[in-house]
């Protein structure tokens, strides 16, 4: 199993998107082991957008992501950082396929309503910033079985 952070940004949580998007997750039998809403603050954006920070749009990113709530999740599943890429589709929403939530939802490069962890390294990184070892609730599904042989 592998795990991602999810952040549901400010737009998704001002736009009343999150049960859509989260439901999307739960179809594709994502499990979610970890959820919280919460406020970026400037220092946890530095954290989190670290390799951007000194880059021109930084300023404005940090803008939009201390703006309003995010819903932080930790997403476990198998290869779940690949396929929930891949079901956020192109990070502009304008070239996001139809059928993917940004190409469903998005019109927008920064207002994209969604961040996910794009490698194993930058996942337990962006999920230790989020979230403790005490609020990620691993448990045995019950669906799993029903979701996946069992040799896969």
């Amino acid at each position: 199993m592998e795990r991602s952070l999810v952040l549901l940004k400010p737009d998704c949580v001002q736009r009343r998107l999150m049960g859509k998007i989260i439901s999307r997750f739960e179809d594709k039998a994502i499990e979610i082991v970890a959820m919280k809403l919460m406020r970026v603050t400037p220092d946890l954006a530095k954290q989190h957008y670290a390799e951007h920070v000194e880059k021109p749009f930084y300023p404005g990113l940090e803008e939009f992501i201390t703006a309003a709530p995010v819903v932080a999740i930790v997403a476990q599943g198998l290869d779940v950082i690949r396929v929930i890429r891949e079901m956020l589709g192109a990070t502009n929403g304008l070239n996001a396929a139809p059928g993917t939530i940004r190409g469903d939802f998005s019109s927008s490069r920064q207002m994209n309503l969604v961040h996910a962890s794009d490698g194993a390294e930058a996942s337990a990184r962006e999920i230790a910033l989020y979230f403790s070892d005490e609020e990620i609730c691993d448990f045995d599904s019950c669906l799993e079985s029903w979701c996946r042989a069992g040799d896969e």
